[in-house]
Parts: C-alpha cells; structure tokens; sequence
C-alpha cells in the first residue's frame, strides 16, 4: 500500500471509533434505562446535547485545525473525545449523561475537519473523492462493530462487578487512546503538502461572512442541514426502532443489527469511487459530482415504506438501502469543499457544513421525540425523513449551477 492509502485508511481507523463511540448510547439504551430511566423526549434531549456541542466544534475544530495543524490538532481531538465517552460509564443519572454527550460532541467534532485536512495535505483533488470515499467507510466499520461488540460486552460485562452497559462505555474509550498513540507516533505532513497548498491558494484567507456570502456555500451547508437530519435520526432512532416495533432482543441486535451499517460502508466506497471513474473518463468535476449525488438520493425515498412491512428482512433490506445512498452522499458532500474553496478556507467550510448537518440532526431528533410521545408513531417521522436527501439534492443543483473553485476576487451573486 502506497503511503497516501496508509495515511487514508489510519484515518477511516479514526472515523471507524468515533461511530463505535457515538452508537454506545442508542445500542445500550435499553441496559441503561434499568439504572436510569430514560423516556422518548429524553432520549432526544441526549442526542441534541451531543449534536449541539458536535455541530460547534465541527466549525471550531476546523479553526482549532487552521491554528495548530492536523498532527496536533487531531491528536487533541481523539483524547478529548475518547475521555468523554469513557465518562459515560461513570454517569449517575440524566444530568451526568448529559454533560458526557456534550463533553463528546466537543470532542468528535474536529473528527470530519480533521480528516478532510489530512486528506487535502496527502492527495491531489483527482483522487480526494476515492480519498474521502474510504475515510468515510470508516463510519460504518464502527456502526457495524457496535451491534454485535456491545452485545457482547452487555452480556458478559457483569463478570466485572459492575453494570454491564458502563464497561460499554469504558472499553470503547479505550479504543481512541490506543489510536491517538499510533496517530501521534505515525502522521507527519507530507513534503509536498507545501506546493499543493501553494497551487491552491487564491489569495487571503476568508473569514466565514465572506464564505456564507456565496449562495454555492449556503447551498452545501442547507443541503447537509436536511440530508443530516434523516440520517442523524436513522443513526441514532434505528436501534430504538428496532427493539420497539420489531422486538428486537440482544442475538438480533448481533446478528443482523450490524447490515445496514455495513450498506453504508459499501456506499462510501462506491460514491466516491463512481465520482472519481466519470472524473478519469473526461467528465467535468460538476458533472460528475452530480450525477453521483443524484443517484445516491435516489436510494434514500424507500425507506418511508419500513413501517408497513412486517418482515423484519425487509426492514433491514429498505434500511440498508438508505444507509447506502446516505454515505454515498456522504462522501460527495464532504468532497464538495475542496471542489469550491482554497485550502486556507477549508478548515472552515468543512466546520459550516458539519455545523449545519449537526442543526439538522437536533431538529429531526426533537421532531422524532415529540411524534412518538404524542402518539404518533414512526411513521410520519420516516415519511419526512425519506424526503430530505431529494430535497438537498435540487438544493445543491440550483444554488451551485457549476461546481468548480468560487472565485471570491468577484461580487457575490445573491
């Protein structure tokens, strides 16, 4: 493996722990809920808390990363956030689960801007979306580890004289100290991280007014706002869903809990590849952005259908597809700011989208508390939720008519 790949791959190991750490809660829930009652409004109270401090760290990580470079920076992030979600297991009640959510989200935050910067320092835009594509893929390497990993560590975690679902917690934390540790000892700038930035830059580096003065930026982070949402609620709702309409017991949660997440691991890879293939085939970057992003919302409509099937495989089946079209989507979305803006402005357009699809996730999340404690159920919440990604889409189209470096030298086009 060529180093750029190693680089890559030591990245999605990062990505892959984040996800695992992030899932601890929605998997366990039902094992926390015995020391801790947790109600459906509750449940969304938790997911905010990590959105907000998420969604805000994900624009501050991106200065934080600007500061003091990627090898430090992430560095800091991995060891915050690791000691945040081993502070989980050491939770008395509602309020202490809130602060660690909160403490998390500062942490996993500079996650994704930290991983977009890596990837510009080690890659030439040709290959950023391939790049990206197995970054990505590390979400659901961690999705698909949770299930089964925390089941077992439910089940035999009592061995330890302590509540099983706390050493959920203390053991995932664990995982993110090791890899801070390779990272540190392993990541060094490349030589020709200089010259890249060099032949990308286009003048001074832009303050985040000057950002959110192009319509192509407030198109991508509106579009991330909606397409987040869906998936922020599937992320951290499916297990609930599952163990609630589906009867989902603990072998299930092993068995195949883990399929959907392993969906999205093949779309990661195969968005980004399809993007980079019509690129080396002569298709221009806005052509083969789009037509990859529109065949990965094409996936996502289908799911509005789960509540109707009473078999659990198709279930499963319709959710795997909308993981896959999500990470596909995923993917193209984290590539489009190394499309649109110099590498100075990176850190910051990757922590205004991460913003938005964090915002996007609170507000689908307080939505899905609120319709099932009102009875309603979760049909109407996956109705809307299989709509968003359509949406962004023809958000994306036309608010970016071409996609292409933004040349901020000429008036903003309202």
């Amino acid at each position: 493996m060529q180093r750029p790949w190693a680089i890559a791959a030591m990245i999605a190991v990062a990505i892959a722990i984040s996800y695992l750490d992030r899932q601890t809660l929605p998997w366990a829930i039902k094992y926390i809920e015995a020391d801790i009652p947790i109600g459906n409004q509750t449940k969304a109270a938790l997911d905010s808390a990590f959105l907000a401090t998420y969604g805000l760290m994900y624009l501050g990580g991106g200065w934080l990363l600007d500061k003091v470079g990627t090898r430090r920076g992430f560095l800091f992030i991995m060891v915050f956030w690791s000691l945040a979600c081993a502070s989980h297991g050491l939770a008395g009640g509602v309020a202490a689960l809130v602060v660690s959510r909160l403490l998390l989200g500062v942490g996993e935050g500079g996650g994704f801007p930290a991983a977009t910067r890596a990837v510009a320092e080690w890659f030439p835009p040709e290959r950023r979306a391939a790049a990206i594509g197995l970054v990505n893929a590390g979400t659901a390497v961690g999705a698909v580890l949770a299930p089964p990993l925390i089941a077992g560590i439910l089940a035999y975690g009592t061995w330890f004289d302590l509540a099983s679902w706390r050493w959920v917690f203390f053991i995932t934390g664990l995982f993110g100290l090791l890899w801070a540790g390779w990272w540190y000892a392993s990541y060094r700038v490349p030589a020709g991280a200089a010259m890249i930035a060099e032949a990308e830059a286009t003048g001074p580096p832009l303050s985040i007014g000057q950002l959110l003065a192009r319509r192509e930026v407030r198109g991508v982070v509106l579009a991330k706002l909606l397409s987040d949402g869906a998936w922020y609620f599937y992320l951290f709702w499916l297990p609930k869903y599952l163990f609630e309409a589906h009867a989902f017991d603990l072998r299930q949660a092993a068995t195949i809990g883990w399929i959907p997440y392993a969906a999205s691991g093949v779309g990661s890879l195969a968005g980004g590849w399809l993007s980079s293939s019509l690129l080396s085939s002569g298709r221009s970057v806005d052509a083969a952005r789009k037509i990859a992003l529109g065949l990965s919302a094409a996936c996502m409509p289908w799911v509005m259908l789960a509540p109707y099937s009473g078999s659990v495989a198709a279930v499963i089946a319709l959710f795997s597809l909308a993981f896959f079209g999500q990470q596909s989507w995923s993917t193209l979305v984290m590539t489009l700011p190394t499309d649109l803006v110099p590498r100075a402005a990176l850190g910051r357009l990757a922590g205004l989208v991460g913003l938005g699809g964090a915002f996007g996730g609170i507000l689908t999340g307080q939505a899905a508390g609120w319709a099932l404690d009102a009875g309603l159920g979760y049909t109407p919440v996956l109705t809307v939720a299989a709509t968003l990604h359509i949406i962004a889409f023809g958000l994306i189209w036309f608010t970016i008519p071409r996609i292409a470096q933004i040349d901020f030298t000429r008036k903003a086009v309202p």
